[in-house]
Parts: structure tokens; sequence; C-alpha cells
């Protein structure tokens, strides 16, 4: 009999020390700001960022130098969405090849074939991706994407 109770207060002991070091074991989340100035103060972190991975806010056709969309239609936003991914990822010591996971929102669906024209020359590795279309983006974009990435 002292040995069943012997075992079970081990027994015990080795669960509680368990779920004490699981529950007191912490994922640092760190939330940064635009590398850009005129971006810095956004209502949303440019990246959060997690022991293993990058979320990205996502990104339109916007040339932030200039503070406008690109002209230019689908393709010339596409191309300018991925640059911009780009950037925030290098800031980040990350790059395309990293990224994981893509959503893609289109403003129209139409656009989908001139869209994925552009994005599969930024993309060889062909992470997991989510693609559809949204009744109107900000600033009347035709695009937005945002990705999560590994680092």
């Amino acid at each position: 009999m002292k040995t069943i109770f012997s075992l079970c207060v081990v027994f015990l002991l080795c669960f509680t020390s368990c779920q004490t070091s699981n529950e007191t074991k912490t994922t640092d989340v760190k939330f940064h700001k635009s590398h850009l100035p005129q971006r810095q103060n956004t209502p949303f972190s440019a990246a959060v960022e997690t022991e293993n991975l990058l979320f990205l806010a996502g990104q339109i056709g916007k040339d932030h130098t200039k503070g406008m969309l690109v002209e230019g239609g689908i393709k010339a936003e596409t191309k300018q969405a991925i640059e911009n991914i780009k950037a925030v990822l290098a800031q980040h010591n990350s790059s395309l090849d990293r990224v994981v996971k893509c959503t893609v929102i289109l403003a129209d669906i139409n656009d989908f074939k001139d869209f994925n024209s552009v994005y599969v020359q930024y993309f060889p590795n062909k992470p997991a991706r989510t693609t559809f279309a949204a009744g109107g983006l900000a600033i009347g974009a035709k695009i937005e994407i945002d990705v999560i990435a590994a680092k």
C-alpha cells in the first residue's frame, strides 16, 4: 500500500511540475511600427513578430514615397504591393522566399488572371494562398496582399 501511495505522490508531483512549467512558458510577441517615417502613426502594426513567424499588415499598390497608388492598373498595383511587402520583410531580416502564406484581396475578381501573372514572378516557392474579391479596398486600390513569413 505504501508503494502505491508513494507512486501516486511521485506521479502527482511530476504532473504538477509539468503543468507549472507549461503555464509559465511564454512566447514574446513584438509589435513593429512601419520603417517609413510617414507611416509611424498608423493605427496598426506594420509587422508582428513571434518566435518563428512574421505577420505583415496588408499592403496595397501605394508608392509610399509619393503617397499615392501607382498608375497602370492591377499589374502595376500588384507589383508595387509585393515590393512593399519585400521592403517590410527586409526590415525584419526576412524575404519573399520565407513567405509561407499569402492572403490576396482583389477589388474585382476579373483581375485574377492579370494579378496572378505578376504574382508568380515573385513567389516561385508557391506559398499557401487565399484569394478573394471584396466590394472595395482602401483608397480605391485594386489589390491588397498580406503575408505570413517564417523567420
